[in-house]
């Protein structure tokens, strides 16, 4: 069964984040920027429908999709990168996949009490963040 996103996340770990950057070949400025900023996650989850913002002082990046539905991804906001995108669920985790210039790229995300974790994936990095129901 599908876990119950919906919310307002505040980050309070982040692990191996630079790594993730660098596996994406972000440069080097921007990665120091990206691993001093904790992030916060407004997420609104209705059916298959889902909304994921990510709010920073630096850069915010929006994510609106609907489970099982394959669509083009720009991650201008990211790495400058376009790729498709298709995000399911598998039990009470959302996984995406992200088919592009970077192997095995994607995230999953599920919830554990009140905390929202995230991994990370590209190219064989993984990257662990947790963030706190507000």
């Amino acid at each position: 069964m599908p876990a119950d996103l919906n919310g307002y996340w505040k980050m309070i770990s982040s692990d191996n984040f630079e790594e993730y950057l660098k596996a994406l070949d972000v440069n080097v400025a921007i990665r120091k920027i990206a691993t001093l900023l904790k992030p916060d996650k407004d997420i609104s989850h209705d059916g298959d429908h889902i909304i994921i913002k990510t709010l920073s002082t630096f850069k915010n990046y929006n994510m609106d999709f609907y489970v099982g539905k394959e669509f083009e991804e720009d991650l201008s906001g990211v790495d400058d990168r376009k790729c498709m995108t298709t995000i399911t669920w598998e039990g009470d985790k959302l996984v995406c996949v992200q088919k592009g210039e970077i192997e095995g790229r994607g995230w999953t995300h599920w919830v554990n009490g009140d905390e929202l974790h995230l991994e990370l994936r590209a190219a064989g990095v993984v990257c662990q963040q947790v963030f706190k129901k507000t």
